[in-house]
């Protein structure tokens, strides 16, 4: 490492250090100590080393810095998970599954945040191919034939199946997980079953709504961002929160580009279709986001509605003013995807978008390179996971690109 990545290296790591302590109430005297221990290991090794303590409180932070997240009151709740020392991908998996188990709860989702080693050294790094360690497959039509599964999936099936996984072609298959080191070959690890909750929806008054045999996976892992602490960046770091119903009802299977099933429902509801002027597709989505409330709470799965959700978040940005800290945040993302002008979000004129961190970052899919070797480069099915950051050198960049989910809320 340089001279200017060192300094620019000791320049964020001694900010976290002040911060962090200042948030933990750490006497002048354990900062300053800290602070020396930290330059002297970014001198002599290029890198630091966090304790477990800063591990902890610099992923809640970035949790509660993420300004796409609608869901941040509960920052300091997130359960993380320390799983630095796993060397291989049979460790990496074991530790993936276990963060699986963890986070259902029999259904009492938990926040929860696993993090493996960081990624310094480029031939050790490790990466989470999947999306989210819980996701449905996708299959294009080939040959005129009906699609079937999700179709952000779609990239990623065909590496599954390019690693030998075949699924049913229906549209539910559960993706496996795929965990790479550096260069190496990636490593296929199918989901047990019993690791697997899902909910089939049904509806509190439209007694044939269950026909439709819907159903959504109780958890959102996300597991292909970057985890950035005080300047080091963990290339795997897999999280959750729990859902938000819209974002099951309104986009996983109400946009024309993932499950698009209004139509279905519209025409169970004997709705008529004929013109825009019926709100056909407005009252569709609203029986299948309730559709979603109801079941998640009849199996007993933690959601929460986007009025609540929206409640909350005012009462988020409440306490972080008590507490003398500015709130970043990006409207575009915080006004949930339906009814948005009924919740406070919609109306405030004062959120504003910062640079903070400890933060999260995305980074270009892991399999990019290694599919494009295959198909010629990336087509616009997986566009969602296209990342502003270059994996190979760890530097953030701007591109343009489609917008990207909250992480713990995720919107897509």
């Amino acid at each position: 490492m340089d001279n200017t990545n060192i300094e620019e290296l000791t320049k964020k790591a001694e900010a976290f250090i002040e911060l962090l302590y200042a948030e933990l109430d750490k006497s002048e005297e354990k900062t300053e100590n800290r602070l020396i221990s930290v330059r002297e290991q970014i001198n002599n090794l290029g890198s630091y080393h966090h304790t477990e303590e800063e591990l902890v409180h610099g992923a809640r932070m970035a949790w509660r810095h993420n300004s796409r997240c609608i869901g941040r009151l509960f920052w300091d709740k997130l359960e993380v998970i320390d799983a630095r020392q796993a060397e291989n991908e049979d460790q990496i998996a074991e530790a993936l599954l276990q963060h699986v188990e963890r986070a259902n709860n029999g259904g009492r989702i938990r926040p929860v945040l696993t993090v493996f080693r960081s990624g310094e050294d480029e031939s050790q790094r490790i990466r989470v191919w999947n999306h989210q360690l819980i996701r449905y497959a996708g299959y294009p039509s080939v040959d005129g034939s009906v699609r079937s599964g999700d179709p952000a999936s779609d990239q990623f099936t065909r590496v599954c199946q390019q690693l030998g996984w075949q699924g049913t072609g229906g549209n539910y298959d559960v993706l496996p997980l795929v965990v790479g080191i550096g260069d190496g070959e990636p490593r296929l690890f199918p989901i047990p079953t019993d690791l697997i909750q899902e909910v089939h929806l049904s509806h509190p008054e439209i007694e044939r709504f269950s026909e439709l045999q819907l159903r959504w996976y109780s958890v959102p892992i996300i597991s292909d961002m970057q985890l950035e602490i005080g300047g080091i960046l963990y290339t795997a770091a897999p999280f959750n929160g729990w859902y938000m119903e819209t974002e099951i009802g309104s986009r996983n299977l109400g946009d024309t580009g993932r499950y698009n099933l209004l139509p279905e429902v519209a025409e169970l509801m004997g709705l008529d279709r004929s013109t825009n002027t019926t709100l056909w597709k407005d009252r569709a989505l609203l029986e299948l986001n309730r559709a979603v409330l109801h079941s998640f709470k009849q199996a007993g799965v933690s959601i929460v509605d986007h009025h609540t959700a929206a409640d909350q978040f005012v009462r988020f940005q409440q306490q972080e003013e008590e507490r003398g800290r500015e709130v970043s945040s990006r409207w575009s993302w915080l006004i949930p995807p339906m009814s948005p002008s009924a919740t406070p979000i919609w109306h405030d004129q004062s959120l504003k978008e910062l640079d903070l961190s400890p933060q999260f970052l995305y980074q270009s899919p892991a399999y990019q390179g290694w599919l494009e070797a295959l198909d010629g480069p990336l087509k616009s099915a997986d566009s969602e996971l296209i990342s502003s950051c270059d994996s190979d050198s760890m530097e953030t960049t701007t591109v343009s690109l489609p917008e990207m989910a909250c992480p713990f809320h995720h919107k897509m």
